[in-house]
């Protein structure tokens, strides 16, 4: 198998890559990773005990080996993280691996508790982190921000079961680990898991002058700003070329027993203003439900966000990974240009990462890959 550092040269030789000298100085650290997962001893099956061991089900599994040392990867937008962790995954020599979306891993894991907890179990992490670690050794986690109390009142506990287990975690991260659920409410409980992963990663600052997403060339006209009446024109235009004229219907989408509903679709296609989208109590497992059935959505009258609006942009944060994620193309009308959408007040840091994300989608290729 070839080295992370081999994997990256290579690329760089193609033209795929543009050299980076921070990207580079994180190799040794991804390369040592890979090295140990190639030489670490595969988990073994469970170990049989005679008859007892069939009437209940199976043997005892044996002990797990420790988890690795992983890596935390953290940095401003665009300056390679997730490229770089995407080639931990091609260069790690093992099958049970996966690379995932924090927020869609952690929906996962909250609908896993809840399942857990309707059969009467009273600790419903542990068997939700070991049925976990049965199915991956390494997993590999894009983009980890924790704003939900929900998720931060069992991510320390979950962590630690899957390091038990011999789980190796490779995550990154826009924020120092320190900075993980800032101010968020009973913070005191989180501290823990900050403890935790500077415990048993290595933390890395990949520190670039250069956001590798904006320097991509644009193609076609996708961001129309500001949202006045020639934008949405523009927009029109746009649906009924993608759509062929074709007569529009609403999207209803069933998400645990609720409707999620877009306004307009023909096919995979599907327009809806941002209130429609932003002002209705949706979540993480409504918005993947969206990117997972579109391959092209159209937002009328992105707004400037603000403290004033915090709900709704926090709703549109989350909603641009998903698509972002899922390579949904993206066709928009809005007050501003990304970056200055949301110029102050809290939550702007955060979206520095999105402004990004919406930079990158429009790229003429995106999504068509």
């Amino acid at each position: 198998m070839a080295t992370v550092s081999e994997l990256y040269e290579a690329r760089v030789r193609d033209g795929l890559l543009a050299p980076d000298a921070a990207q580079r100085g994180v190799l040794p650290a991804l390369d040592r990773l890979v090295r140990e997962l190639g030489a670490a001893p595969a988990p073994q099956p469970p170990q049989k005990s005679g008859w007892l061991s069939k009437l209940i089900g199976g043997g005892q599994p044996a002990a797990a080996a420790p988890a690795l040392k992983g890596v935390y990867l953290w940095g401003g937008v665009g300056r390679g993280k997730s490229m770089l962790m995407d080639l931990v995954m091609d260069a790690a020599p093992l099958s049970a691996k996966r690379r995932v979306h924090f927020h869609e891993f952690m929906q996962e894991v909250q609908t896993a508790l809840e399942a857990v907890r309707k059969t009467g179990q009273q600790d419903a992490v542990r068997p939700v982190a070991k049925d976990i670690a049965q199915k991956v050794r390494l997993l590999c986690f894009d983009e980890m921000q924790i704003t939900d109390i929900a998720d931060a009142m069992i991510v320390g506990r979950l962590f630690q079961i899957l390091m038990e287990e011999g789980v190796t975690v490779v995550t990154t991260s826009n924020r120092v680990p320190e900075d993980l659920y800032k101010n968020g409410l009973n913070r005191q409980l989180f501290l823990p898991f900050i403890g935790l992963l500077r415990e048993r990663m290595e933390v890395i600052e990949l520190v670039s002058a250069t956001d590798h997403r904006q320097n991509r060339d644009e193609g076609g006209q996708v961001w129309f700003s500001p949202a006045d009446s020639i934008a949405h024109g523009h927009l029109d235009a746009i649906w009924r070329e993608e759509t062929s004229g074709a007569p529009a219907s609403p999207l209803i989408l069933e998400v645990k027993g609720r409707k999620v509903e877009l306004p307009r679709h023909v096919g995979r296609i599907a327009r809806a203003s941002f209130w429609d989208l932003c002002a209705k109590p949706l979540g993480p497992a409504d918005y993947l439900a969206v990117a997972e059935a579109l391959d092209l959505l159209f937002i009328d009258g992105i707004p400037r966000l603000s403290q004033s609006n915090y709900n709704e942009a926090k709703r549109f944060v989350t909603l641009i990974d998903a698509l972002y994620e899922a390579r949904v193309r993206l066709i928009a009308s809005a007050a501003d240009d990304p970056e200055r959408l949301y110029a102050e007040g809290e939550g702007a840091f955060e979206f520095e990462r999105t402004a990004s994300r919406l930079r990158e989608m429009r790229d003429a290729d995106w999504g068509r890959a």
